[in-house]
């Protein structure tokens, strides 16, 4: 049921609302345009943007990883031949890869059915960019989880995080609507890999240029956020072990 919920109802509605809403606000502008694209191209990015940003963001396992820290759970961990981080890498990416697999047919499907912009051979360079910002998300869901060795209720960053992120990716609205210099900055950040870029790229907005524009941020951010993580995580064990636990 949580599966269910998580990867077909709940992006179903949200899909469904947003889509009514874009058509409202495409009706109610003269030249039936907004930004150079008309109803086709944002019925297709709000179909898309709320199912990839359902595969592309971190709760649960985060949390779990914040309650393994904070119980001693991470002990049974440590004692096993495999790293704490790539412990739930694994489960992460298996989760993802089965949601996007059984739930990417619906706006594939809804697109063709209302006429909504959509190329679907564009879908395998789309699928390996989300695959590959996966594993960032992950490693930011690492650098939060690490925090609990030194603060308290520290799985309380989560929601902050993910909120962020919701705005920063793309799937509140289409990052070319903003207005310029953040337009700029916000497709550059790695988080625009998220939804936009592979939202934008599957719906026509934009070419591959900008795609392989995004895996160079993407793994700029990714040795950012790894270098990070590494020490929060040798700093933390310290910690950890410095208590007695």
């Amino acid at each position: 049921m949580n599966f269910i919920v998580d990867a077909l109802v709940q992006p179903v509605i949200t899909a469904s609302i947003e889509a009514m809403l874009w058509s409202a606000i495409i009706a109610g502008i003269a030249g039936q345009t907004l930004g150079g694209f008309g109803r086709e191209y944002y019925l297709g990015y709000a179909l898309w943007a709320n199912f990839l940003g359902r595969v592309t963001t971190n709760w649960m396992y985060e949390f779990n990883m914040h309650s393994d820290i904070e119980t001693g759970q991470i002990n049974s961990i440590l004692m096993r031949p495999i790293s704490f981080y790539g412990y739930y890498l694994a489960q992460f990416m298996g989760y993802k890869v089965f949601v996007a697999a059984c739930s990417f047919m619906i706006p594939i499907t809804a697109c063709w059915m209302i006429g909504a912009s959509m190329n679907v051979a564009r879908l395998p360079l789309v699928l390996l960019l989300v695959i590959y910002f996966l594993v960032f998300v992950h490693t930011l869901s690492f650098c939060v989880a690490c925090m609990t060795f030194f603060i308290n209720r520290a799985s309380s960053l989560t929601g902050i995080k993910n909120i962020t992120m919701w705005i920063l990716a793309g799937e509140l609205i289409p990052l070319d609507l903003y207005p310029e210099p953040f337009r700029s900055w916000l497709i550059y950040l790695p988080f625009s890999a998220g939804v936009y870029i592979p939202v934008g790229y599957i719906t026509g907005r934009f070419g591959s240029e900008v795609v392989w524009q995004s895996f160079a941020s993407v793994t700029v951010g990714l040795v950012v956020v790894g270098a990070l993580a590494k020490i929060m995580w040798r700093r933390g064990l310290q910690a950890y072990t410095g208590t007695g636990a």
